[in-house]
């Protein structure tokens, strides 16, 4: 039997299957066939793909086969708000440190791949999307960990396949502001040198689906995200993450009205105002440096913080409904495209739960593009400690 073929019939039963895309260069590596099957809801089955199968997430994520940034999307085909009709699919996100709930860039290519396929092992619900071929685009209804995701995917002529020049949008789950202006002590443990003999430095936390506490710059000590040290901006972050989740002030602003299972710090984002690329159609644009997981850099502009940001925006007043803004990475910057465009298009929507108080949140829209980078098929060999778990 040629080699190939030994591969992709693995005796041990280990052959795991990807799509691999980038969205403003960030990876993500869909997984579509070879994960083991999860069961109960889908949070529970986020619960059981930590507890039971993190080794096939680090084989995935990290060396042999990925790298300390890369990030996947598991294609998840049944889940609750699949059965009950309001999702066509369902999907974990995983990262270099564990299992995210919410991912904007990943969301963005995962609708292309969805209706490029109609492989119906893949996506059993295939065939209920409906394109509309006078908009050429088409809805998929998308069930990740934090809810509902409603992604709009443009389609070539016929509705059959993605069409790569025009942007896939989401609408994100209610996204809302937990705390602004935020005292934070620093204390001569954790400080780092370009804070200088500042006692304190403010913050903002606000949720997209994940939760993030969000720091400009020059409250850091920095001059700004054009010309910078980044490794000391990484120093900096580091001890400050680190930090942050041992105040119980934050950790109060963490609670999420409706599970404590999307109750805790995912990422830093460091912003600068000042900069980014502007595209056409957007009344002004930032750049973001997000810092997440375990201390990995988003090379995208992050959608699920544009929707975070786009809430603290709406309630400090600077930006109001139906307003679009640009929101960079330094990759988009670098390359003056890739930015992602929002916009607020519901507001005063109330999330309520029993975890927590409930909060008054808004609906963003987040557009961009991603494409496709290569397909591979996963193995290991027997004996083969060294990258059996990454």
């Amino acid at each position: 039997m040629d080699i190939v073929q030994q591969l992709e019939q693995n005796p041990h039963g280990e052959v795991i299957k990807c799509i691999d895309m980038h969205t403003t260069g960030e990876p993500t590596r869909i997984i579509y066939s070879g994960f083991p099957h999860l069961t109960g809801t889908l949070l529970e089955k986020r619960d059981q793909a930590k507890s039971q199968y993190d080794n096939i997430r680090k084989r995935l994520m990290l060396e042999p086969r990925g790298h300390y940034a890369m990030y996947g999307a598991i294609i998840i085909p049944e889940t609750e708000l699949v059965q009950s009709g309001e999702a066509h699919v369902g999907t974990l996100f995983t990262h270099n440190g564990g299992f995210s709930t919410m991912c904007g860039h990943a969301t963005i290519a995962l609708g292309r791949f969805l209706v490029d396929t109609h492989d119906l092992n893949v996506f059993p619900r295939r065939d209920e999307l409906k394109p509309d071929l006078n908009t050429r685009e088409v809805k998929v209804n998308l069930h990740a960990p934090c809810g509902l995701v409603r992604v709009v995917v443009p389609t070539t002529a016929d509705g059959q396949k993605s069409d790569p020049s025009r942007s896939v949008t989401f609408l994100s789950t209610p996204a809302y502001c937990a705390a602004t202006n935020l005292e934070v002590p620093i204390p001569p443990e954790v400080r780092w040198p370009e804070l200088g003999d500042k006692p304190s430095i403010n913050i903002d936390i606000s949720y997209g689906g994940a939760y993030y506490a969000l720091v400009d710059i020059h409250e850091l000590g920095f001059n700004g995200l054009r010309n910078f040290d980044f490794e000391a901006v990484t120093v900096a972050v580091k001890r400050l993450k680190r930090h942050l989740v041992t105040l119980p002030n934050v950790s109060e602003a963490l609670q999420h009205p409706e599970d404590k299972r999307l109750s805790f710090l995912y990422s830093v984002m460091v912003t600068d105002l000042s900069i980014g690329h502007q595209p056409n159609g957007v009344d002004g644009a930032e750049t973001g440096l997000c810092f997440f997981a375990e201390d990995q850099v988003d090379r995208s502009p992050t959608g699920s913080c544009v929707a975070a940001r786009m809430a603290l925006a709406h309630v400090k007043k600077t930006r109001t409904t139906n307003q679009p803004w640009a929101y960079n990475s330094l990759v988009s910057n670098q390359f003056n495209t890739g930015a992602f465009a929002a916009t607020i298009v519901e507001d005063n929507i109330r999330i309520e739960g029993e975890n927590s108080q409930s909060r008054q949140g808004v609906i963003v829209r987040v557009e961009g593009k991603a494409y496709y980078t290569g397909t591979m098929t996963f193995v290991v060999e027997k004996d083969d400690i060294t990258s059996e778990s990454g």
